[in-house]
């Protein structure tokens, strides 16, 4: 199997998705963002993508060590996640190569459950209680939010 192809899908406001396709028709996925930072980091995985090419993507640690120690400059938060992205998406597509779950292929489970946030929007507070209200009727208990003003009067309903 053989590395054909790697497409980014930059999604405002700041994400960034990796999609790399092989000659199997496999196709992995990752994420390689910083906020604020998508072009910039997509440019370095278009870079690195142009070693990949042909490459194959089962050797993922041999990839990854001529990503970072192939050039004179190593590391930084820009390198680093255009590495991080590719990582991800050869993984993926190591799991489904195999057919088992990558968390399998790395080790085994660690946790039986995570703690999960979930990010709710509005510009208004009475849409970020409407927001997070909704979210516990699911069973979010732990929210992200932009920066909003809130009321002190808006307060105990947040808390009821």
């Amino acid at each position: 199997m053989k590395i054909t192809t790697l497409t980014t899908y930059r999604l405002p406001p700041r994400w960034m998705f990796l999609k790399i396709e092989t000659d199997a028709g496999i196709t992995g996925w990752g994420e390689p963002v910083i906020e604020g930072r998508a072009r910039t980091v997509e440019a370095a995985v278009h870079e690195l993508g142009e070693y990949l090419i042909g490459q194959d993507p089962a050797r993922i640690n041999d990839l990854w060590q001529v990503m970072y120690r192939g050039g004179f400059y190593r590391g930084g938060p820009i390198l680093m996640s255009a590495i991080a992205g590719i990582d991800q998406a050869l993984w993926d597509i190591k799991g489904k190569a195999l057919n088992a779950p990558v968390w399998q292929l790395l080790g085994g489970a660690v946790r039986d459950n995570i703690k999960a946030y979930s990010w709710v929007g509005g510009d208004r507070p009475a849409e970020v209680i409407a927001g997070i209200t909704s979210l516990r009727n699911i069973g979010f208990d732990t929210f992200k939010l932009r920066k909003v003003r809130i009321s002190r009067s808006f307060l105990p309903k947040l808390t009821r």
